[in-house]
């Protein structure tokens, strides 16, 4: 087990699978206590069972999290708290894909994507800016996406959505570095997820692919560790910064 975020308390949002559940694996090997958030009740109790430890000494919670809804942010941060005494980060990865362009795109499917991606990230660091300003500080890290920085045909709301998170990340940033709050965003390409195989058809994966200049898909370790660096005191002077792993999309 490493020690790069040993003391620290991070809750993550859409933690019951893929790139969150692999964070929180990978907080716990580093020395986090946890508190997974997600709909997926069943998965996301499975996730936080299988790294909890037990009695004690228990390293991993779970608490059911709609990131639309303010008052599953207020009680999943006293969860928290109440658990383990404080939050130290906070990383926002609940989100959704809609691949639908501006004429083909509903009204519903519009605010669904905004409502999760967007608001959802907001909520987040509302509710948890509070408990970090109580515990002297932390670490905020918002998943925006390739496409919160590039544009795309297709994908309107949620490329609206993820570029609303490069932005509002910025803007937070600025805000609260007086108070030791640091606020950053990740910019993935295409990961190996759940999420990804359900939204994605096979040639569009292809697709991405082949602009890709690594020619694969990134793994959600590769990006887990990432989000790592930007949680841990190791970026102690990084703010209002975006990551990029993207195997070199955005460079291409």
């Amino acid at each position: 087990m490493g020690s790069r975020l040993e003391g620290k308390v991070a809750l993550i949002s859409g933690a019951a699978r893929g790139m969150g559940a692999t964070e929180a694996r990978l907080f716990v090997e580093e020395g986090a206590r946890v508190v997974l958030g997600d709909v997926r009740e069943e998965e996301g109790r499975a996730v936080a069972e299988e790294l909890a430890g037990g009695g004690n000494t228990a390293k991993a919670v779970f608490e059911r999290l709609d990131v639309t809804t303010a008052s599953d942010w207020d009680t999943i941060v006293s969860v928290a708290e109440e658990s383990f005494g404080r939050v130290d980060i906070l990383v926002n990865h609940a989100g959704v894909i809609s691949i639908l362009g501006i004429e083909d795109e509903t009204e519903e499917g519009w605010q669904h994507v905004i409502d999760i991606n967007q608001k959802g990230v907001w909520l987040g660091m509302r509710a948890a800016v509070p408990a970090m300003r109580r515990a002297g500080g932390g670490s905020i890290v918002n998943i925006s996406s390739i496409y919160g920085l590039v544009g795309t045909p297709a994908a309107t709301p949620y490329q609206a959505s993820k570029g609303a998170v490069r932005l509002i990340t910025k803007g937070a940033a600025m805000r609260y570095a007086a108070e030791n709050i640091r606020v950053n965003s990740v910019h993935p390409g295409l990961v190996t997820t759940p999420m990804a195989a359900e939204a994605l058809d096979a040639d569009v994966r292809e697709l991405i692919v082949s602009l890709t200049p690594l020619k694969r898909e990134a793994t959600p370790e590769e990006l887990a560790y990432g989000v790592l660096f930007l949680a841990s005191d190791e970026a102690s002077y990084v703010t209002g910064a975006e990551l990029v792993i993207d195997g070199g999309y955005c460079a291409a």
